[in-house]
């Protein structure tokens, strides 16, 4: 069974970096126990003012863009300049068996064996936007830990990217070349809230390739209007075999940073995602509440075959539901 520590050994096990602890105060956030999710917010309440120095950085990209090797290779640079680097990996869940593969540590084995690296693997569940539900309480868990660099790898399968956006300072899009028309296929909303786009593995004889797809991807992007960070994305070309563009993406990264801050938006998009996590979480304890009412689970678990079979309307269930939620509510008062 697993040990249980008070806040407080938590909260000094994150602090001083300690890994262990950290990689154990997370699987407390991600637990679904009562007991859990009430210790887990208490102890993100008491590291808080040890978070914000970190720069959040979201990484998505198409299937087969290489965004594991490219993490690895960017993360081991950086390392090498000296900083501290948190790699939270979200791994795809299977939605027959609910499983998940959790093999980023095997795909990253250089980056994991360095003391400078911390990596976290995590199941997306159920949550949409490729990111686990419990991202943003990690993110802040290896920001208390003292980790200069948070990179947020995402499943990148096609659904919305918005809930990688709504939590990191830059969010990076990989992209290939090579594959027929660069733009084919590419959705608008995604390129829309890139703050860079990297074309990968260009090396090769895909140089040539990644080059012309720069030139496409730079007239696309033109046509999109500034979005209120004043800031044009730029298109790189980079490689994780050769590491050539490894040191040009972070430089573009620092720079985005630097302006976003002189003009006030960095801050000003950090307060915006702390009220998005706001509504998020009382979404999600307003639903856990709903559907842990014993006269709701009740009635749920005896109308939902007829649901299934079409005898009876899934709005008309979700209203009488919510009406026997209130009027249970009300009797006990």
């Amino acid at each position: 069974m697993r040990k249980r520590f008070t806040l407080q050994e938590y909260k000094i096990g994150v602090l001083s970096g300690d890994r262990t602890k950290l990689s154990q105060a997370i699987t407390l956030a991600e637990s679904s126990l009562e007991s859990d999710l009430a210790l887990a917010s208490d102890l993100v309440q008491e590291i808080l003012p040890h978070t914000g120095k970190s720069i959040r950085i979201g990484i998505t990209g198409v299937p087969g863009v290489g965004k594991s090797t490219f993490i690895e290779s960017f993360g081991q640079m950086l390392v090498d300049s000296g900083k501290s680097v948190a790699v939270l990996a979200v791994d795809p869940s299977s939605q027959k068996s609910k499983g998940s593969i959790l093999g980023d540590k095997t795909r990253m084995e250089k980056l994991a064996g360095n003391k400078r690296a911390f990596i976290r693997p995590s199941p997306t569940g159920s949550t949409l936007g490729g990111v686990s539900s419990k991202t943003r309480e990690a993110m802040l868990l290896c920001e208390a830990a003292g980790f200069d660099v948070i990179l947020i790898e995402t499943v990148g399968v096609g659904q919305s990217e918005t809930a990688v956006k709504s939590m990191v300072d830059f969010f990076l899009l990989l992209m290939l070349a090579g594959a027929g028309d660069e733009l084919q296929g590419i959705k608008k909303g995604i390129m829309e809230m890139a703050d860079g786009v990297v074309i990968h593995k260009s090396d090769g004889d895909n140089l040539a390739n990644a080059k012309r797809a720069k030139s496409s991807y730079e007239n696309a992007l033109h046509l999109f209007p500034l979005g209120d960070n004043k800031w044009s994305a730029p298109v790189l070309i980079a490689s994780s075999l050769t590491k050539d563009g490894l040191s040009n993406t972070w430089e573009m990264i620092q720079k985005y940073k630097d302006q976003t801050q002189r003009s006030g938006f960095w801050e000003s998009n950090r307060a915006k995602q702390r009220l998005s996590w706001l509504d998020e979480n009382l979404q999600f304890l307003l639903g856990k509440f709903f559907l842990d009412h014993p006269q709701v689970k009740k009635m749920l678990t005896k109308n939902r075959t007829r649901v299934e079979n079409g005898e009876l309307s899934p709005l008309s269930l979700a209203r009488d539901l919510i009406t026997t939620f209130f009027q249970s509510n009300q009797n006990h008062k």
